[in-house]
């Protein structure tokens, strides 16, 4: 498995691969903003989106392996003078096919190694409460700051609490 750094031209060859990562994750049920069934359109259109800005405050790295993509996740370079010491952890995707194989812990200790290159010192998430990527933020040094019931509806209708995490990067 090879991490790599994603720039706004390089990436946009690769959006029918991140739409279908996006698509799988989204599918099996994750909480990242979508609910399912995802089509392939609403998953193109979102990283055509996120191009747009990719490059002046946000970061893209991609897990790819045998040149397949298996895993993806943004860092949100906060550019207000007042938050220019913090960075926003969005949209960790491991595709279904890869996960409990360390691919996840791989993105999140990369992000965190570009985040110190940017001087941020204070990273910050959010994930539905219980998840398995609750354990994962816990596992890596994340502490809850807190949580909002009912905050985003899930795959069966109902509202799930989200948990806000950060973590203080020395």
């Amino acid at each position: 498995m090879e991490i790599v750094r994603v720039n706004a031209n390089f990436a946009e060859n690769m959006v029918p691969a991140l739409a279908a990562l996006l698509k799988n994750t989204v599918d099996d049920g994750a909480s990242i903003g979508f609910l399912p069934p995802m089509s392939t359109e609403e998953a193109t259109e979102y990283w055509h989106g996120i191009l747009n800005n990719l490059d002046a405050y946000r970061v893209l790295l991609i897990a790819q392996e045998a040149n397949e993509i298996i895993g993806s996740v943004q860092l949100y370079l906060e550019p207000r003078p007042n938050g220019n010491h913090r960075a926003e952890i969005q949209k960790l995707m491991v595709h279904t096919k890869h996960r409990r194989k360390g691919v996840g812990r791989a993105l999140m200790q990369a992000v965190e190694t570009i985040a110190r290159e940017y001087g941020r010192t204070l990273l910050v998430l959010d994930t539905r409460q219980g998840d398995i990527a609750e354990q994962l933020y816990t596992q890596l040094g994340y502490a809850t700051a807190g949580s909002i019931p009912q905050y985003a509806r899930n795959a069966d209708g109902d509202l799930d609490a989200t948990v806000f995490m950060y973590r203080m990067l020395s």
